[in-house]
């Protein structure tokens, strides 16, 4: 059940990202007298079309093939590779027949498109919910350093100051993509003394092999609060409210400590220290095969902070995350080039995508995953690649530098290229996310 909850979730996203990205490209052609002679959203590869209907002079469908869908401009040398009406004299409603700034702007619609409604998403979603964040100052016994941490010298019970010289206020900063991607320095407080821990550029590696339960936690004290019925919690007797002291004689400070303590003890009893009101009692409990005794924890302190914003604030809030999105997209795909990042551990395609949002359906997380894809397509779109919308209008300002259009056996075959570029990418994101499952 829950991966068909992530299958539709991932498609109603994508499918609501693909039909207002090609109705950029639909209205900015009308707007300039061009014809528009199909609207798809997925592909009708071999023609097989899942439903049609026809209004005016175009056609309008469901394809198929879910890895996208397209307009059908007149007169443009496209994925259809419809190159018997360019065989014709060029029509006054023809793309074809155009100035350059006009298909230019047609070309970029969709990207400019894509941009907007995830800036309105974010703005929406930032009105609705606020920013929540944990404050810094509320993780008062430092972090839990699990193995990737522990790899570039971080250990449990650290205190992170700052990033980069900058005094740390949110500790969801240290889980930001920006800290991620590397070449960050952190100011640590370990004991009495300060320290500075680098975190390496081909980090994101480690982290994507070792998944991000692998990083950092804030550490907390802690109560018990749920008993999962019939579980060796229940049938030892632990209740609501109850604190564990000691794991067969040895103090727990941490709810970290009762995690080491009892998965060195799988399937074994241990005897619990336990403080309940004013009283101490001892308690016989018998660890499952993983370590656990089944009851979910209340943390001491780590209080969130919610900050609302009406209407006209939670635009530059959104303007702001948007456009760092789109930053820290370049900045990864740069460091793809440069070698940081192994793409097979570190590139996720719809399915990844849709794994990290998890199996149940939920406001924030599904508008927070339109708002996401459409800020990934805006960029992945405006790559220079042939058959993209920026390898159009890479051609068409090559055209407008030169003053004349490239040949159209050129941007044949360009678009053939740049098809083969897309198969292939789109064979690895798919083959890996599908790898990455089998694996875990």
């Amino acid at each position: 059940m829950d991966g068909l909850i992530m299958a539709a979730q991932m498609i109603a996203a994508l499918s609501i990202l693909i039909v207002l990205h090609e109705a950029g490209h639909f209205v900015a052609a009308r707007a300039f007298g061009i014809k528009v002679e199909k609207f798809y959203l997925f592909f009708d590869a071999w023609g097989i079309k899942l439903l049609k209907f026809r209004k005016g002079d175009c056609e309008y469908g469901i394809g198929w093939l879910p890895l996208g869908g397209y307009v059908k401009i007149s007169g443009m040398i496209d994925e259809s590779m419809d190159t018997e009406q360019l065989s014709k004299p060029p029509q006054p409603w023809e793309f074809r027949s155009k100035p350059a700034w006009q298909r230019l702007i047609v070309m970029l619609a969709g990207v400019f498109v894509n941009v907007v409604l995830g800036i309105a998403v974010f703005w929406m979603l930032t009105l609705k919910y606020g920013e929540t964040y944990l404050p810094a100052s509320e993780v008062k016994h430092g972090i839990v350093a699990y193995d990737v941490a522990q790899g570039i010298g971080l250990q449990t019970g650290d205190k992170v100051l700052a990033i980069n010289g900058e005094p740390l206020e949110r500790f969801d900063d240290l889980l930001s993509p920006d800290v991620l991607l590397g070449n960050t320095v952190l100011t640590v407080q370990r004991g009495s003394e300060e320290l500075e821990i680098t975190i390496p550029p081909d980090f994101l590696n480690s982290l994507a092999e070792g998944g991000r339960d692998s990083f950092i936690d804030p550490r907390f004290e802690f109560l018990i609060r749920d008993v999962v019925p019939g579980s060796p919690a229940d049938k030892a007797g632990l209740q609501p409210d109850d604190r564990i002291l000691a794991v067969d004689g040895k103090q727990i400070s941490y709810f970290d400590q009762l995690q080491e303590a009892l998965a060195a003890r799988k399937s074994e009893e241990v005897q619990l220290t336990v403080l309940r009101g004013a009283d101490t009692t001892q308690l016989t409990a018998a660890t499952d095969t993983e370590g656990t005794l089944g009851f979910y924890s209340k943390p001491l302190g780590l209080e969130t902070k919610t900050i609302q914003y009406g209407f006209f604030e939670a635009l530059p809030k959104s303007i702001s995350r948007s456009f760092n999105t789109l930053a820290l997209q370049v900045r990864s795909f740069g460091k793809l080039f440069k070698g940081d990042l192994d793409p097979q551990k570190t590139l996720s395609g719809p399915i990844g995508i849709a794994q990290q949002f998890g199996g149940e359906f939920d406001g924030l997380n599904f508008w927070t995953l339109v708002g996401l894809l459409s800020l990934v397509l805006a960029f992945m779109n405006i790559l220079p690649i042939p058959a993209l919308d920026g390898g159009h209008a890479m051609f068409l300002l090559v055209e407008m530098v030169k003053g004349e259009p490239l040949s159209d056996k050129f941007l044949e075959k360009a678009q053939i290229v740049g098809f083969v570029i897309l198969l292939a990418l789109m064979v690895f994101v798919f083959g890996n996310d599908i790898l990455n499952i089998v694996k875990n």
